[in-house]
């Protein structure tokens, strides 16, 4: 069976860092926390759980501080989380399982992370990450800003849930980062452009995120998956301007990278629903619903490969007078949202038009 270090670093996180190691707690063999700078009593939290907590003196440099954190490691394995993941009791069981059963062929093991909810508790947004690593392999952090783990050799993709429970709002600390890199004539690299991007977006700089967005496209060296999001961001922002024909050319320049992807393709559908091109509508958010989520890395909106494109179809059957067809795909979005009191509605109507007829 493998051990495990636990590795965190963390900052004024009293209000979650209790939840996320009691979460751990029989998982874990050692946990160390790596503190940049608490000033809330999460160190007294901390104690609580583990009496190996580090200083690192913040140097606005998200991997350097993650690799800190897994050089204090002892165990066979390194297990990263933030302060607001938790691990649910049924993922902790199957974390428990695969410790005691995991290969020792295996470099690097993925879980799933659950990052975003709506207001009904389904998942919005949802990601791969490599969580658990074998510590002998040295495995480096890389990128001040939204940093990633470099990892070669053989990975298994678990099942393994890390649930993201967000209570921090998004602050202006990541772009101040980004600016002050900027400021001091430093080079971004592709992918330090397109996290930059996604920073001016987040801050409702649009004019300047759209330029960030086609300078990382224009640069070739993009991850496929980061390709993607710019696309449809970019699309997003056309949308904004009412500029309908770079709207389009976005969405169309998505194909460029990977076969069609649900969130593209309810785009598409729902321009085409704009302009009462109800056909061409119905086929855009029928491919949505036949792909097949890829097995990647990358961000995925979980809602476009669930519930919204049968909303949408429901919408289309209903204005073409196909009222089977229209309860039908309201039924299939109601199995994702049963509290939704706008899909509830849509049930009523369409009972009294199709079921009651």
């Amino acid at each position: 069976m493998i051990t495990i270090s636990l590795c965190m670093i963390v900052k004024n996180e009293a209000s979650t860092i209790g939840n996320c190691l009691e979460s751990v707690l029989g998982i874990a063999d050692e946990i160390n926390i790596v503190d940049t700078g608490s000033t809330d009593g999460t160190k007294d939290i901390v104690r609580q759980y583990t009496d190996r907590i580090f200083d690192f003196e913040w140097i606005d440099d998200f991997a350097a501080a993650r690799n800190y954190a897994f050089q204090q490691a002892t165990m066979s394995h390194i297990l990263w989380l933030d302060a607001d993941d938790v691990l649910l009791e049924a993922d902790r069981q199957k974390l428990l399982q695969l410790k005691q059963s995991l290969d020792d062929d295996i470099h690097s093991v993925t879980m799933i992370y659950h990052y975003a909810f709506d207001d009904h508790g389904n998942v919005t947004v949802e990601l791969r990450r490599n969580r658990l690593v074998q510590r002998h392999c040295n495995f480096q952090w890389h990128g001040p800003v939204h940093e990633y783990l470099a990892v070669h050799g053989k990975t298994l993709n678990s099942d393994v849930i890390i649930t993201h429970c967000r209570v921090h709002q998004h602050s202006d600390r990541n772009i101040r980062i980004f600016e002050n890199r900027l400021a001091r004539g430093e080079q971004f690299s592709s992918r330090d452009m397109y996290y930059y991007a996604n920073e001016l977006m987040d801050h409702q700089r649009y004019e300047l995120a759209a330029q960030q967005y086609h300078q990382f496209l224009d640069t070739g060296a993009g991850w496929v998956e980061d390709n993607i999001s710019s696309c449809l961001k970019l699309a997003d922002i056309y949308h904004q301007r009412n500029e309908e024909q770079l709207e389009l050319q976005m969405l169309w320049k998505s194909f460029d990278y990977a076969p069609p992807r649900a969130e593209a393709c309810c785009r598409l559908g729902a321009y085409k629903l704009h302009h009462d091109e109800l056909t061409q509508a119905i086929f855009w958010y029928t491919l949505a619903t036949k792909l097949t989520k890829p097995e990647s890395l990358g961000f995925f909106d979980d809602a476009y490969w669930t519930w919204i494109p049968h909303v949408q179809l429901c919408v289309c059957y209903y204005r073409l007078g196909n009222f089977e067809l229209s309860y039908d795909h309201n039924e299939v979005a109601r199995h994702y949202r049963p509290n939704d009191e706008s899909i509830r509605n849509n049930k009523a109507i369409l009972e009294d038009l199709y079921v009651h007829n």
